[in-house]
């Protein structure tokens, strides 16, 4: 392909995760702040050694369905067979020591309650905390961001051109968005995965940059809905054709925030400048 010039897609999508691994929260519209979405990420669950749960290894985190008050004063768990329960979220008290892929941090433990039901949900014994405010964390890329509990940079976009061109290339049932888990879905581009090379972006009223590409792990292997791995898909497709240069197989884009500000389903999404791509040259079929 040659020179790209402006190119404009649409959000289609908005996605906040409120608890690290857990259910996504769509969104109308959402403050963009420098950590990313209002709340993605604000809150992890811990085994008693205070190390990150994640759905590679405990899949039904993907059951549980939280939601933070527009103050970010209370949190409500669901999940299905299970009471809700109602937490207050709790900024004040004694820091602790956490564990995020290898790195420690820290975390205000939300609590027995929660703790009580997480451990019943997942059963195996479980805590909740919270992201503290005077949280730093400087996340790497090409253009470097900071991030609550998310994996590395603070916002993760897809286009649904680069989902289609997936599902095109496999045999069986379309594999959806939500295995993906993006905080972003782009919509009204015809070529795929542009977010690749998407340099600088402006939405709404804020501006992005590109970091990397977005790694895919054993995560994409989980049926969002039940909350258990469903085979091989889509790492087994996404193998032959989506290889990183600097290993693993990629799909979507990460980025960070150079300009807080305002968001919105169908507002513009812009790329004012390219990159070059980080992937393999692609295989064609």
């Amino acid at each position: 392909m040659g020179r790209l010039c402006e190119m404009t897609g649409v959000i289609s999508e908005l996605i906040t995760y409120p608890i690290k691994g857990c259910a996504g929260v769509a969104l109308s519209e959402s403050v963009l702040a420098r950590a990313g979405l209002v709340h993605d990420r604000g809150f992890m669950v811990v085994d008693t050694h205070g190390k990150f749960r994640s759905q590679r290894r405990d899949p039904r985190l993907a059951l549980i369905r939280p939601r933070v008050d527009a103050g970010g004063a209370r949190l409500t768990l669901r999940a299905p067979g299970f009471q809700d329960l109602d937490v207050a979220v709790d900024l004040d008290s004694p820091r602790r020591a956490v564990e995020l892929f290898g790195r420690s941090h820290e975390g205000i433990d939300q609590g027995e309650s929660a703790a009580e039901w997480l451990s019943s949900v997942l059963g195996t014994a479980s805590r909740l905390v919270r992201v503290p405010p005077e949280h730093v964390r400087v996340v790497g890329g090409r253009t470097p961001g900071t991030s609550g509990y998310a994996d590395s940079s603070p916002v993760h976009a897809i286009s649904r051109a680069s989902l289609d061109e997936l599902n095109r290339r496999r045999h069986g049932p379309p594999i959806p968005m939500s295995r993906f888990r993006p905080n972003i879905v782009i919509d009204g581009w015809d070529e795929p995965h542009l977010e690749d090379r998407a340099d600088r972006i402006v939405v709404g009223n804020a501006e992005l940059a590109y970091a990397k590409l977005a790694i895919r792990c054993a995560v994409t292997l989980v049926d969002q809905r039940r909350g258990g791995k469903a085979g091989p898909e889509p790492l087994h497709t996404l193998a032959a054709y989506r290889r990183a240069a600097a290993g693993g197989v990629a799909f979507g884009a990460k980025f960070s925030v150079l300009r807080p500000g305002k968001l919105a389903v169908g507002d513009a999404f812009t790329v004012t400048a390219w990159t070059d791509s980080q992937l393999d040259e692609p295989q064609r079929s």
